[in-house]
This record gives structure tokens, C-alpha cells and sequence, in this order.
């Protein structure tokens, strides 16, 4: 894996270096446009300082950014168990250092991504609507699927290719709104701008039209394999593909829209969040493969390692180079990837007890890949109360059964219970629900 792990660092590099020219070239011809002459190198320079500052931002605050615009919560094995036990044993499969932090996303429309310039520092988040919808092998491959791209580093090209887009687009608006209001017609007025002047305004024209189509160029740059390698890794780690293609489907054919996400995000999520067509048909234009190819290679592997998944997209695709890089295909690399999986997985269940209680290898594979016996009732309310406690609600259980849940700024001293009728007093329903 290290060549993609390379390829990833030498994109990331590319990637800043185009921003950059691009963000100085914008900024010389506005400077030229708006200070007139001489003022090309002010303008470099703020471009210059902006850029700067985005970069400086995208990689140390970057995943922590995106978190909060997402506005992800935190969680803890305490408060989703099965999530977490499901983001551990998919570390250890992967072989990473340190568990990722964990986040959910309070919102129905089912989908997850990954962020963290380095596995040190990774964290994973998930939506409400997925944990809603999954079952834990569904979960557990969406899980693969995103600690792939931590093994394999793709979290901080998206990082970069996200927060740096956002610059070239921020600096094309900043431009196109001055000419809206005339500032810069008028500087070149009374600058007496002639023939070099207009050719000028035509090029930073040119610019602020194309910046954003350029921006976004720089996310079909970054290559489709990126996904195919973590729908591998995760066929890989899980041992179960199907898992995977399951989820994926229901991600895809889920009709809510994700409604933190926008431009500069979405290429980070499993699934493009924003597209308006169906997601699972091939597009041309799209950051992601398409959902059908994805689902129809998982579920023809014949096996779960990366020789497995490369043989099958060839096949598949008709494509005669497949997408997984050659040290993941050699013989060393298929048996470390599953060897890998296969004592991670080990070593997981002796030291924690699968749901049925086997401490064995075999066992943790049995619970591994069983029907999740939770309902789908049963995780939407597992997920619900989790957000309840977040936004500081107070539950109660009530004679008949009911859960009662008070929300915080409630004020009346005394409620009834929806189910039976009977009525609480809050004084002693507050001390219920602190015991």
C-alpha cells in the first residue's frame, strides 16, 4: 500500500502548488484591475496570504472544522456501544495505531466520512440516519470502507482539495462583486487605463468566470481509485463484501438530502451527498464512482482480498489495469492485508467477548458477520436517546413502561404520561432520572 500512500502525498502536493498558482494569478490581475497600475504584486501578495492561511487551516484545524460544520458530536462506548465496538475492530483490522474519534451527525439522510491529516489524529462520523438504517454488518462495512482511506492517507488530499477550492472560490466571488458595484471601472477610469488596461479586466474577467469551474476540476482530479481502494480495503478488513454493497444501496436510494453538507464537503462523504440525479447510474461528472459498479464488484469478489477485488474490477469494468496498486497485489502484500485482518480480529475476541459470548477467533468471524438482532426500531431509538442526553434531556421511566423525556426549558411543574395517563411530579421526576 505504500505506493498509493505516495501517490496520495505527491497529489497533495500538486494539488497545493496548482492552488497556490492559480490563487497568485487571480490575485496579480485583480490587484491590476482594482489598484491599477503596480498593483499586481499587492494583489499577489493577499492572494498569497490568503492561501496561507487556508493552508495553514486545512492542515491543522482542517478535520476539526469540518467536524464542527457538520456539527458532529462526540461519542464514547458508553454512549453507542455498537458503533464503537464496530470502529475497533475494523482499527485493528486495518492495523492502525489508535482508535479514530468517533462522531454522529443528527441528521436522516444516511451517510459517514472520514477526516484527520494522519491516522494518529483521524476521527470517523456517521449519521444518525445510517446507524437508523444499517444493520451492524451494513455498519461495519461503511466503517471498513472509511478506515481505509485513514490506512491509506486519503483523508488529507480531501482535506486540501476542500478547504483550498474554497479559497480560489472566495477570491473569484470577492472579485466578481467588486465589479458588480463598479469599484473596479471606476480605479481604471481614474487611472486613464488604455489598451493594456482592458486587456487586464478581460483576463481577471476570465479568471473569476472560470475559478470556480477550476475549483472544481481540482476535485475530478483527484482519482476515482481513492474509492475503489477503500471499497477493497474494506472487503479486506470486514471479510464480507456484501455488507458493503448493502449499505451502499441504501445510502444511495435514501430519499432525505444531508443537509450540512455543501460544495467544499461533499467529495468527503461515501456517497456524493449533493447529487441530484440517481446516484446509482454512472456520471460522468461525479467525484464518486457510480454506486452500481461499486455494488456489482463487491458482490461478484469470489474472495475478500485486494487480489480478489482487482481480478473482479477488471471483469467488471472491462478495464484492462485494475486500481490496486501493485505492492497491495503481490503475494507478501494480499497475505499481510488479510493475515492482518485475520489476528486483528483474533486478538479483538480474546479480549472482548462477541455477542455470543465466544472468546475465540471463530467466534469473533460468527458475530462478525451474523444478523444484527436489534430491530430497526431499536437502533432509530438508540440513536434518539443519545441525542437526547446531548441536548441535556431528562428521561424517566414510568410505571406502564414509557420512557419519559422532558426537554430542559420545560416549566411546568407537573406532566402526564402519554401512554397511561398517569402524572408526574417534575421535582421527583428530576431525581429519577439523576439516579
Amino acid at each position: 500500500m505504500w505506493e498509493q500512500i505516495a501517490a496520495n502525498k505527491r497529489k497533495s502536493g500538486v494539488l497545493v502548488f496548482v492552488t497556490a498558482l492559480l490563487l497568485l494569478a487571480l490575485g496579480f490581475f485583480l490587484g491590476e484591475m482594482y489598484l491599477g497600475r503596480d498593483g499586481g504584486y499587492p494583489g499577489m501578495a493577499l492572494a498569497f496570504v490568503i492561501w496561507g492561511v487556508m493552508s495553514l487551516v486545512a492542515y491543522f484545524q482542517g478535520d476539526r472544522v469540518f467536524l464542527a460544520i457538520s456539527g458532529a458530536k462526540k461519542v464514547d462506548q458508553n454512549d453507542l456501544p455498537v458503533l464503537y465496538n464496530v470502529v475497533e475492530e475494523m482499527t485493528l483490522a486495518a492495523g492502525l495505531p489508535k482508535i479514530p474519534d468517533i462522531y454522529v451527525i443528527d441528521d436522516p439522510a444516511p451517510n459517514a466520512f472520514a477526516t484527520g491529516r494522519k491516522p494518529e489524529t483521524a476521527a470517523v462520523a456517521v449519521t444518525s440516519g445510517l446507524l437508523r438504517v444499517c444493520t451492524r454488518d451494513e455498519l461495519q462495512g461503511v466503517i471498513a470502507h472509511e478506515i481505509g482511506h485513514v490506512k491509506n492517507r486519503d483523508v488529507l488530499l480531501m482535506l486540501f482539495a476542500g478547504v483550498l477550492a474554497g479559497a480560489i472560490v472566495l477570491l473569484a466571488e470577492v472579485g466578481l462583486r467588486g465589479m458588480w458595484f463598479g469599484g473596479g471601472r471606476s480605479r481604471r477610469s481614474s487611472d486613464g487605463g488604455g489598451q493594456s488596461q482592458g486587456i487586464v479586466m478581460i483576463i481577471a474577467i476570465v479568471l473569476m468566470i472560470l475559478a470556480p469551474i477550476l475549483a472544481r476540476m481540482i476535485y475530478f482530479a483527484i482519482s476515482r481509485k481513492r474509492e475503489y481502494l477503500a471499497d477493497a480495503s474494506a472487503a479486506s478488513y470486514t471479510r464480507y463484501p456484501e455488507g458493503l454493497a448493502s449499505a451502499l444501496e441504501k445510502i444511495a436510494r435514501a430519499p432525505e438530502k444531508l443537509s450540512s453538507a455543501n460544495k467544499a464537503t461533499a467529495p468527503m462523504y461515501i456517497i456524493n451527498p449533493l447529487s441530484r440525479r440517481d446516484k446509482m447510474a454512472a456520471n460522468a461528472t461525479s467525484t464518486h464512482p457510480p454506486i452500481d459498479q461499486r455494488v456489482k464488484i463487491l458482490r461478484a469478489m469470489s474472495g475478500a482480498s485486494f487480489n480478489d477485488y482487482d481480478a473482479t474490477f477488471r471483469e467488471v469494468t472491462g478495464k484492462r489495469r485494475g486500481v490496486i496498486p501493485a505492492s497491495a497485489r503481490s503475494a507478501a502484500g494480499a497475505e499481510g492485508a488479510t493475515g492482518a485482518a485475520s489476528d486483528a480480529m483474533a486478538g479483538y475476541a480474546l479480549r472482548v467477548k462477541g455477542s455470543r459470548g465466544r472468546p475465540d477467533a471463530a467466534g469473533a468471524a460468527a458475530d462478525q458477520t451474523a444478523a444484527d438482532p436489534r430491530s430497526a426500531r431499536q437502533r432509530a431509538r438508540e440513536v434518539d436517546d443519545f441525542f437526547y442526553r446531548q441536548n441535556n434531556y431528562r428521561q424517566a421511566n414510568c410505571g406502564c413502561g414509557a420512557t419519559l423525556k422532558v426537554p430542559p426549558g420545560f416549566t411546568a411543574t407537573r406532566i402526564q404520561c402519554p401512554h397511561c395517563g398517569a402524572p408526574h411530579d417534575l421535582a421527583a421526576f428530576a431525581a429519577l432520572s439523576r439516579s
